[in-house]
């Protein structure tokens, strides 16, 4: 079989126009980070400890960070390193987060913080990745993701304080929205 060609396109592969094309472009991200910040809800109401889900999570981004390394990789030799390297560091992090799962450390630790700290070596495991692949996205998803946790920290201790500031700005909104109608009486 001939060589490949590389051109401009195999390097930066062509957009596609409009909104659809951007949303295309960035639903794989989107999709891990909130599978991510579910995982992490779903395990803080429930309290039950959701070990496959991360271990899913984990090998889903890997196949994002692959998919994002792909087009970049001008010949086969650099898309077999690519798969190996991503393989690598994604089983060293399965690992990892199989030891934080171990009957030992979860004495230490409840499920809530468990859940928080497996998202946080996903957040770490993505931002290599990312560094790794020279991606922007993947580094940002792996931001997002870490950045997550103490939002995510923050809410569960201030649920109530936000619910009361939520019902509080309905209330002042609708005691301060114009009224359209000049026959309208309190």
């Amino acid at each position: 079989m001939g060589e490949r060609r590389l051109t401009q396109d195999t390097i930066d592969p062509p957009d596609h126009p409009g909104i659809m094309g951007f949303l295309r472009r960035k639903l794989p991200y989107v999709a891990v980070l909130a599978l991510a910040i579910f995982g992490v809800a779903y395990t803080n109401m429930s309290h039950q400890p959701l070990n496959g889900y991360w271990e899913f999570l984990a090998v889903a981004i890997g196949v994002v960070c692959v998919a994002t390394g792909w087009p970049r990789a001008p010949d086969r030799h650099a898309r077999l390193r690519l798969m190996w390297t991503q393989a690598a560091h994604w089983v060293t992090f399965l690992i990892t987060m199989n030891l934080v799962q171990m009957p030992g450390f979860q004495r230490l630790l409840p499920v809530p913080a468990t859940s928080l700290v497996l998202l946080m070596l996903l957040a770490l495991g993505t931002f290599l990745a990312g560094i790794n692949l020279l991606s922007v996205q993947i580094c940002f998803l792996g931001l997002a993701m870490a950045l997550a946790v103490p939002a995510i920290a923050w809410l569960k201790q201030s649920a109530l304080f936000l619910l009361l500031a939520v019902v509080l700005l309905i209330g002042l909104g609708i005691t301060f929205w114009p009224r359209r109608s000049k026959n309208y009486t309190a």
